[in-house]
């Protein structure tokens, strides 16, 4: 199988470590994020990869080379300039086509989430589907009664009545019919194949799920293999 992530964004939110480093090359526990990626696909069977590179490309190039030290078969796709997330996946068309399906990844999420579950989904004319997750609050929340007495408070609870988009989807390539050239896949493609009937979401909870935007997110993000066990170095 082969999965494509999306590694081109720029990092803004991010600096001054992105200054000198693309994000997917940021250590989370001693590891870079595109490493933790791509081991975590390999372990469902992924064996091949493309990545989407653009900002500081070459030092992804320089640190994963063909795959091959990490058991996999690497290839790339560059953006000379940003062509946002739909573009980035419909530039790989020539590497994708003549597959049956294919995972696409952000590539700024950590998880533990099993994809199979997305190919497994697959029926009728589905041309793709998407992991979702509950929303988890970003702050602790306030339980209390008819009278205004305090009942409990409970720390960043997941809002299990909300759901979100985690950035991990399979498609068929009839997914480049709907691809922009320029745009983002989650304002152009996905909304008119929801509208059409034609996606479906598969829903993962007790998950371990994070997605790195913010410095704060990088302390999260550790603290969460941690506590999900997955091997860590030191």
């Amino acid at each position: 199988m082969k999965a494509v992530i999306l590694a081109g964004g720029l990092g803004k939110r991010l600096r001054p470590i992105t200054n000198s480093m693309p994000k997917p090359l940021i250590p989370i526990c001693g590891k870079p994020i595109i490493v933790w990626q791509i081991e975590w696909l390999k372990d469902h069977g992924v064996n091949e990869f493309v990545i989407c590179a653009g900002y500081l490309r070459e030092k992804i190039i320089e640190a994963l080379g063909n795959g091959s030290k990490l058991g996999v078969k690497i290839g790339y796709v560059v953006e000379e300039n940003p062509l946002g997330t739909g573009g980035a996946v419909k530039n790989a068309e020539l590497f994708l086509r003549g597959e049956e399906g294919f995972f696409v990844i952000n590539g700024d999420i950590l998880t533990n989430l099993n994809p199979l579950k997305l190919v497994k989904s697959m029926d009728g004319e589905v041309v793709g589907a998407i992991a979702i997750t509950p929303l988890r609050s970003p702050y602790g929340i306030v339980s209390f009664d008819s009278k205004g007495y305090i009942k409990s408070f409970t720390e960043k609870p997941m809002l299990r009545e909300y759901w979100i988009n985690a950035g991990v989807y399979y498609f068929r390539p009839k997914i480049f019919e709907y691809l922009p050239s320029r745009g983002d896949i989650e304002t152009t493609a996905l909304p008119l194949l929801a509208e059409r009937g034609l996606l479906k979401a598969v829903k993962y909870v007790d998950i371990m799920w994070k997605s790195i935007d913010t410095h704060k997110d990088l302390d999260e993000a550790e603290k969460l293999l941690k506590e999900y066990s997955i091997k860590v170095e030191g």
